[in-house]
């Protein structure tokens, strides 16, 4: 089978080796560049629980100062790798949903603990900080770092891509739809993708790309991409 990833390099790496051993073929466009912007460094002071809805929200954030055994409410498996690879002892994970990391800070954290702090890019599908709010939490949230479309590819790339394109691909955020839809517009390949099963995140992520003809399209949380296999 074909399949076609679209993070960055690093989000993807271990899913193109994951899937290349069990004898797919992997393609990867990067849809999006990731680029850290500044915040406030005290924000993160006097917190006692912190959230991570991203991978990247560690990587650009300035680790020294922070307590690694405070509570640390990771989205899914990536998260919580990048958690652990940086020194966070007590991770709670969930299972790459954002419904599910709220229930679980509910059951683990109490809104009498102290403060929490959310640690985000500037885009994020969830307002997963009003919501705890409205359940009386002291939280704040971080923003440190943006996304940016891409927009020029290798054209060997692309052709290569028309030639043999993909049976699946995926589809993490509402940014990354749109810069498909980008893609597939400047590209003119619109009429191309019936053949292709669309895997996103979420209603609203896949409702950008409705006007596109897909064979099928199926709604997935991170971590599920494997078993999305055996539904095709």
């Amino acid at each position: 089978m074909h399949i076609l990833l679209t993070r960055p390099l690093e989000d993807s790496f271990d899913l193109i080796i994951r899937f290349k051993d069990l004898g797919h073929t992997v393609s990867h466009l990067p849809l999006l560049s990731v680029e850290m912007v500044p915040y406030e460094r005290n924000l993160t002071q006097n917190c006692e629980a912190i959230i991570f809805t991203s991978a990247n929200a560690i990587k650009f954030l300035d680790l020294k100062n922070i307590n690694k055994n405070i509570k640390c409410f990771c989205v899914g498996l990536a998260t919580e790798k990048k958690a652990k690879n940086v020194g966070f002892q007590n991770i709670i994970s969930a299972e790459g949903s954002v419904r599910n990391l709220k229930e679980l800070i509910l059951q683990n954290f109490k809104s009498s603990d102290g403060n929490l702090i959310y640690v985000s890019g500037e885009i994020i599908s969830s307002d997963l900080d009003k919501q705890l709010i409205k359940e009386g939490y002291s939280i704040k949230r971080l923003i440190n770092y943006k996304t940016n479309h891409n927009k020029n590819f290798e054209k060997i790339f692309v052709e290569n891509l028309k030639q043999n394109m993909p049976e699946i691909v995926y589809i993490y955020s509402q940014n990354s739809a749109l810069s498909l839809l980008n893609f597939i517009k400047n590209e003119r390949t619109e009429s191309l993708w019936m053949n292709t099963n669309l895997m996103c995140i979420g209603e609203k992520t896949s409702s950008i790309l409705n006007e596109i003809k897909w064979k099928k399209i199926f709604l997935f949380n991170p971590g599920e991409e494997e078993f999305l296999l055996y539904k095709i």
